[in-house]
């Protein structure tokens, strides 16, 4: 029988903390996505301008890397006080902190102003950027997660993660807006900062939003049973050290999990920017189309992807999508060579069909992975911390590649590798479908010692 704090809430309940997690992570993810986009078409020019243009490329993707590096940072301290506060309150710090950051930048001067102050401020914004994202996932997944219908979390959980495909689609179809109606000139010179300072005003409807939804059931409850216990056996542990200390197995298989998810999404959506426009002759409207239209199609797949799941399970559909996207790589660049748009389309439309396989189970499989007073910092660690290794280089090394050897086939074969990554994490993993996330800790039951468990669920 569904405890209290399993129980489906009210459906109308359940779609406002949805439309609450959505419409935080695309705000985000927009802010994130945008600058990404810009590194790729402008800020070569802008802030690294006395470079070759290749090496000013390689440099503005240098300073998009930055950001990853923040992330786990963001993961670290969001998670902290995420596990001992709650979700909602640092899921509306997380989205303050990421618009500023961003609304900062469209009033950034370049380099042609302040010279080489300008790549450090902008490089500085980039790590404020980096670490709200870095503690903005996790919140926003078990957000939804803890409130859901644990029978078809898969499909609710899943819905955050279309933030990622919707504000991709929302930045490079400001993007493409702007490119279309300005010149190259004005778009240089003073239109790349619209989508910036649009930013603004996308936060104030994301806080409206946020600030109405309650604090997780799930949470509440364990904070309740916490404090209960600390009282009686004194001082609470960090919940990063509980994390390391009984969940490091998970830690690491969600770590490997996001090896080919994260590579593979950034090579098809911000290295294509580049690849398609220099090496295959692409203009960069019908490169930034491209993105524009696979995007809708990704964000449209997320949930069904999510809801197969619910019914196959975690692991089968993740090890779908990353045997999927390893072999699509070779294909995926010859489409591309030949020029037209319609190859170009049809090979990133591919692309994140069969990264939406991994990213939309993503969100249940890793909040099922982990207590509840150490599954934001347990989730957040594994996941943020593998962007380091993964999505932050991943561009720069497939540009690097590109500079190189003169071919896609080095990047094809980085991204084959970190698929087999990734299938031999899942392949490790234990199924978590069945766990309630209101167990005080449903992953360490088979660890060992009965004290072990009784240790864990003091945190």
């Amino acid at each position: 029988m569904s405890s209290p704090a399993t129980a489906p809430p009210a459906p109308n309940n359940l779609k406002r903390i949805v439309a609450a997690s959505l419409i935080g992570t695309t705000i985000e993810w927009y802010d994130f996505f945008l600058y990404g986009s810009a590194a790729a078409l402008v800020f070569n020019k802008l802030f690294f301008p006395d470079s070759d243009p290749l090496v000013g490329t390689l440099l503005s993707f240098l300073t998009y890397a930055v950001g990853f590096a923040a992330r786990p940072l963001g993961a670290l301290v969001f998670g902290h006080y995420g596990d001992r506060l709650g979700r909602k309150k640092l899921l509306v710090l997380s989205l303050l902190m990421m618009g500023g950051a961003t609304f900062a930048i469209g009033l950034l001067p370049t380099h042609a102003t302040i010279g080489s102050a300008a790549p450090v401020l902008l490089t500085v914004l980039r790590l404020v950027q980096g670490f709200a994202l870095g503690g903005e996932w996790g919140g926003a997944v078990l957000l939804v997660s803890e409130h859901g219908d644990a029978r078809r979390r898969g499909f609710w959980a899943s819905w955050p993660q279309t933030g990622a495909p919707a504000g991709q689609l929302l930045a490079t179809g400001v993007l493409s807006l702007l490119t279309a109606v300005l010149s190259d000139s004005a778009f240089e010179a003073w239109g790349w900062r619209i989508p910036f300072l649009l930013s603004g005003v996308l936060v104030i409807v994301g806080l409206w939003i946020r600030l109405s939804v309650d604090e997780s059931p799930v949470f509440k409850q364990a904070l309740e049973r916490a404090e209960a216990r600390k009282a009686d056996a004194g001082a609470e542990r960090m919940p990063v050290v509980a994390v390391l200390r009984h969940h490091w197995r998970d830690v690491l298989v969600a770590m490997g999990a996001r090896m080919a998810e994260n590579i593979s999404y950034y090579v098809i959506t911000a290295f294509i920017l580049v690849y398609a426009t220099t090496s295959a002759g692409v203009s960069k409207q019908t490169a930034l189309n491209a993105v524009l239209i696979a995007s809708a199609i990704h964000f449209a797949v997320i949930p069904g992807w999510g809801a197969l799941s619910d019914r196959l399970g975690r692991r089968p559909v993740y090890l779908i999508g990353a045997v999927g996207v390893g072999l699509w790589m070779f294909p995926f660049f010859a489409l591309i060579d030949t020029g037209g748009f319609a190859n170009l389309l049809l090979a990133v439309t591919v692309g994140l069909v069969l990264h939406g396989a991994m990213y939309a189970p993503q969100a249940a499989f890793f909040s099922e992975m982990f207590a509840t007073r150490m599954r934001y910092s347990g989730a957040s660690i594994g996941a943020q911390f593998a962007s380091v290794a993964a999505g932050a280089p991943a561009p720069l090394i497939a540009t690097a590649l590109l500079s190189d050897y003169g071919s896609s086939t080095p990047i094809s074969l980085y991204v084959i590798a970190a698929s087999l990554l990734t299938v031999v994490a899942v392949a490790a993993a234990e199924e978590t479908r069945h766990r309630d996330l209101a167990d005080a800790d449903p992953s360490d039951d088979a660890d060992g010692p009965v004290e072990a468990v009784q240790d864990a669920r003091t945190v």
